[in-house]
């Protein structure tokens, strides 16, 4: 018997803030992408971050100018947008990674 509730696969991988750190840094190909919403982003965000709110449809729109060949890092305020706009970027073929807990758990 087919599961209707069970959610989709994950098309992403989430990572805690010193891995997601890490990985970002060590990547050649990275974009940073801070998916809250302009005022969040104007109250203070990781340095280098591009904001596209997820909720405003900002996210989606950019999706067809957004490069394939990069690597993008995705946060939020407490991982849960973020995880829906990895899982989104994911289903469109690009690789995502999600930044568990939000932009609090980024090492300083």
């Amino acid at each position: 018997m087919l599961n209707f509730f069970k959610s989709a696969p994950k098309k992403f991988e989430s990572l805690e803030g010193k891995g997601f750190k890490s990985l970002y840094q060590q990547s050649q190909n990275a974009e940073l992408l801070d998916v809250r919403t302009a005022s969040e982003f104007a109250s203070g965000t990781i340095p280098g971050a591009r904001n596209l709110d997820i909720t405003s449809g900002e996210l989606g729109a950019a999706l067809p100018t957004l490069d394939k060949n990069k690597d993008y890092f995705v946060f939020c305020r407490s991982g849960s947008r973020s995880g829906m706009a990895c899982q989104l970027l994911g289903e469109q073929g690009f690789k995502a990674y999600n930044l568990a807990g939000g932009v609090g758990t980024w090492p300083k």
